[in-house]
């Protein structure tokens, strides 16, 4: 859409006034072209098997959500696992997650208008009539202003909405008289205390009952928020402003918007990840399309359809001309640096960012869209589920998948805008990988690693407001949904707002005078309305031409240093020099290093450094070669530094009723049997006597052939193994006597032996926190027999259950698991290193094996005078190289698999003297040692904040 309010691509004017229906209509018509034009890529799914996996969608949300109401409401969320109620307070504390618990039967109001859109009309009755019963907003509890804007005003919203249009049609509702929107305006006021800021940016938190900084409100001392936390109101407040009249909502939001705006890094036209609502300062100045700032985009362009005003347009045109400008390095989101766009500020991505693509479709720029994606379905396939933050290389960061919905919304986007069948088959997969590896009795339980396949106690209100909403539309026909879903526009919670909003009590000024957008681009103004005969030029597989290239992209590890390379090969170029190619004698390599800006610097201590002036190279494609250079050599030192640390394991239930779908993430041992080895240990569990293990058992015949269960403490882990043994167990597993203790709050334990040779330890043994293991005890006191599997990772139920009678929604269609090679054992540790990001003029030093590794990344802001990136070499020493007030930068291009990378390095250098000779062809460089204890704290810090 351009300035003048034309609409390009679907060739037709749209007054720069009018109002938004028409536009709706236009971009209605542009989605039904599109479809129209690109129906081939894959084979043709037929209106039958259509329909089964919509119904199999709705017997899915039928598990979920009934098993919510009949085990956890009126609380806000149902535990899964233990099959109970998430009550705020009574369970141990998950940090910032528990903001989003209010005590308002969170998961009823945000599962309000899925209801009305899996055509369950009386269950939306029933539910609208509890709400109006039983929730009460006026809990003295403190709650997070984002969470509870996008769930709850969101939820009661989006089921007014629904409510005031099933009304309408005459058959259901008829008693309904706006009480839900009575409860929206309730809670709307309930939340303007949060605004009271200089700035106009809100609060991140408030307490329902006393507000803003009151002694008894227990809040109103932050000083900081997200982009995202400030900028994802506009949706919800203006509704609420244009369902009743009072415009303060609307203002209010708009306000913390144009300050976002005005606060942008004018010189990238990009926003950081955390602001100071004070004094508008950015605290931290990475800038990327994920975490703590997504939705802030995505409301900008939302708010121009919902809205109708143009300043929200230009505002997100800008803004995503910056993103493809400095971000998009596709099939790659980097972030980058507000002020340094061109340096990358990490190299992993979140799993937040998956709701990008489709907003790149109702921008309407499909391509990289498209490349996005498939990038993101291809890490799918490889872990089943997408990991919560993975590397470039894409290793799993962060392995926690709390069911997000982000990835089901962008394939129902990408379908409505190509028609193409494949992303069905896409569908069809979450359907598959939902039911096979998260589905327990009490609902789904999120993953707590998905290279175990190991369970949270958790299941978000979100799943059910959001992942059922998608994948049913996904499937469906018009005529499966009773109302026109493209009447409405979706909220980043996938609520529902009527697009007619826009021409009621329009009381707002339209434009925001304080900014000068004559002085931008129009050409930024391309591509809202896609130009269907532009993006599918007479041919019914682009969107599949587009996939093609990327089809192996995760399994070849590295696809920006594969083309990098091939383009070097095609223009008669050597490729760029790897880390751990080079060679310090080589003057060969000497000269490359020089060409890339970095030079060799010879200290008086002896020790020698790698230092890179990224001015000094000879173009910018040797500075970009000359920063990989330097963080392959982080990276390769980290590889070979990392302490050899054993992996999670899993303890899975597989007898009835759980069918091996409840799967705990436990603890290994330094004895006994290496389940990484030996494929799993099967048997019924019985607890010793005496339950701590200490001493001989005596009832040896109860746990003779089984897995006996031992309590933790007054003894050591190994003699209780050895005395489970000798009564004839098969394996073992130790619960912890600190009753509350869990693996959602503790790091993963480890359990050591006693000191004396543990050979004659031959059983597995496995340690459970006190809430995993009473899992496994209130299943004894129930069900009696209870079989477990005890494993490296979870197994694929239709092996385990080979020849049982059990419900077929337990096994799906693909009998067997993907064979995949999982992670290294370097990389499987619960508590995962952060990636070696490299600062400005910060020095690392080269030093032997045995040295410790303390990795992390440095966020604070570089000094406007140091321009310099180092890396320092030392035969056997390490230093502390301070990284304060510098910027780091982490490198996108080459990726290496630094798996074999350690094998290839010769052996540690003896001669520590200052006139050490480090880098002959036989002996080639050791490792690199990076200890910078600053930067861990900033990395932890960040880590606490970031998902």
């Amino acid at each position: 859409m351009s300035k003048a309010g034309g609409c390009r691509g679907c060739g037709c004017r749209v007054p720069q006034r009018a109002s938004w229906s028409l536009v709706a209509a236009t971009a209605a018509l542009c989605l039904v072209l599109a479809t129209s034009v690109c129906t081939a890529g894959a084979a043709p799914m037929s209106r039958e098997e259509k329909q089964k996996l919509g119904n199999q969608v709705l017997e899915m949300f039928d598990h979920a959500y009934g098993n919510y109401m009949e085990h956890a409401y009126p609380a806000d969320e149902l535990m899964p696992l233990t099959c109970r109620g998430r009550v705020r307070g009574q369970e141990p504390s998950r940090g910032d997650v528990d903001d989003a618990l209010g005590k308002f039967s969170l998961t009823l109001i945000d599962s309000l208008d899925t209801l009305v859109v899996l055509n369950k009309t009386k269950e939306f009755e029933d539910a609208v009539r509890k709400v109006l019963r039983d929730v009460n907003l006026d809990n003295d509890v403190v709650v997070s202003v984002f969470e509870t804007n996008i769930r709850v005003l969101g939820g009661l919203l989006g089921g007014h909405s629904l409510a005031i249009m099933l009304k309408e049609k005459g058959e259901h509702m008829q008693w309904y008289n706006d009480e839900l929107l009575h409860m929206a305006k309730q809670l709307g006021y309930k939340l303007l205390p949060a605004f009271n800021t200089t700035s106009g940016l809100p609060y991140p938190r408030i307490n329902l009952k006393f507000g803003i900084r009151k002694p008894e409100a227990r809040t109103g001392t932050e000083t900081d928020t997200c982009t995202a936390c400030a900028g994802t109101l506009i949706l919800e407040f203006a509704a609420l402003s244009r369902f009743t009249g009072a415009t303060i909502f609307e203002e209010y939001a708009r306000k913390a918007l144009d300050f976002l705006w005005e606060k942008r890094q004018r010189s990238s036209n990009l926003v950081g990840v955390t602001i100071n609502i004070h004094t508008g300062d950015w605290v931290r100045k990475d800038s990327g399309v994920g975490a703590g700032i997504d939705s802030y985009y995505e409301y900008l362009l939302k708010a121009y359809v919902l809205l109708g005003d143009d300043s929200f347009l230009e505002r997100f045109n800008t803004h995503y001309d910056a993103i493809m400008r400095y971000i998009s390095q596709p099939p790659l989101l980097l972030d980058v640096h507000i002020h340094k766009p061109m340096l990358n500020a990490r190299t992993w991505m979140d799993a937040l960012l998956a709701f990008f693509p489709g907003l790149q479709v109702l921008k309407g720029d499909i391509r990289p869209a498209i490349e996005t994606h498939e990038m993101l379905y291809q890490v799918i396939k490889k872990h089943n589920f997408l990991p919560e933050a993975f590397t470039t290389d894409f290793r799993v960061h962060w392995a926690q998948h709390p069911l997000r919905p982000e990835f089901a919304e962008s394939t129902y986007f990408l379908y409505k805008a190509t028609g193409d069948p494949y992303y069905l088959e896409v569908g069809k997969t979450l359907i598959e990988n939902l039911n096979k590896y998260a589905r327990v009795p009490c609902g789904f339980a999120a993953m707590k690693d998905v290279r175990t396949g190991s369970h949270e106690d958790r299941m978000d209100s979100f799943f059910l407001a959001e992942m059922f909403k998608y994948l049913y539309l996904l499937f469906a026909d018009k005529e499966d949904i009773i109302f026109d879903i493209e009447d409405y526009i979706f909220t980043t919670e996938a609520h529902l707002l009527p697009l007619w909003l826009s021409t009621t009590n329009r009381s707002i000024s339209k434009k925001n005078t304080t900014s000068e957008y004559t002085e931008l681009d129009d050409s930024n103004f391309d591509w809202t309305c896609p130009n269907t005969q532009i993006l599918f030029p007479n041919d019914p597989l682009y969107a599949q031409s587009i996939r093609e290239p990327l089809k192996n992209v995760v399994d070849k590890s590295c696809p920006r240093g594969i083309i990098r390379v091939e383009e070097s090969f095609r223009s008669g170029a050597k490729p760029p020099l790897r880390a751990r190619d080079f060679m310090a004698t080589n003057p060969e390599h000497l000269e490359i290093l020089k060409k890339m800006g970095v030079s060799l610097i010879h200290l008086k201590d002896g020790r020698v450094q790698l230092v890179q002036h990224a001015i000094q190279a000879a173009s910018s494609i040797d500075a970009e070669d000359g920063l990989r250079f330097m963080q392959e050599m982080i990276e390769l030192s980290s590889q070979q530094q990392k302490e050899q640390q054993l992996p999670p394991r899993a303890v899975q239930i597989i007898s009835h009723p759980f069918f091996g779908r409840v799967v705990l993430t436990a603890g290994p041992a330094q004895f006994g049997l290496d389940l990484s080895k030996h494929k799993e240990t099967r048997g019924f569990v019985a607890s010793s006597k005496p339950y701590n293990g200490c001493s001989e058992l005596t009832n040896p015949e109860a746990v003779m052939g089984k897995i006996a269960l031992i309590q933790r403490g007054q003894c050591m882990f190994a003699e209780k193994a050895r005395n489970i043994q000798n009564a004839g167990a098969i394996g073992g597993i130790v619960i912890d006597d600190n009753e509350g203790s869990s693996s959602d709050t503790a790091p993963l334990f480890q359990m050591a032996g006693d000191g004396k040779d543990t050979d004659d330890i031959k059983i597995p043994m496995l340690f459970l926190f006190s809430k995993e293991g009473s899992i496994i005890l209130d299943a004894i006191r129930e069900h009696e027999q209870v079989e477990v599997l005890l494993s490296d990772k979870a197994r694929d139920r239709a092996a385990i259950l080979k020849g049982k009678m059990i419900p077929s929604y337990i096994i799906n269609s693909n009998p067997e698991m993907e064979n995949e090679d999982q992670p290294s054992s370097e990389n499987d540790s619960q508590n995962q290193s952060a990636e070696q990001m490299l600062s400005l003029s910060q020095t690392v030093d080269l030093a032997d094996k045995e040295s410790p590794e303390h990795p992390a990344d440095s966020h604070s802001e570089a000094s406007p005078s140091d321009s310099e990136e180092a890396a320092g070499f030392a035969p056997s020493e390490q230093i502390s190289g301070s990284t304060e007030n510098h910027e780091t930068t982490s490198l996108d291009g080459e990726c290496t698999d630094l798996d074999n990378q350690v094998q290839e390095q010769s052996e540690t250098e003896e001669d520590s003297s200052p006139n050490v000779s480090w880098g002959t062809k036989a002996q080639p460089i050791d490792s690199i040692l990076a200890d910078w204890n600053e930067d861990i704290e900033a990395f932890e810090m960040m880590e606490k904040d970031e998902l």
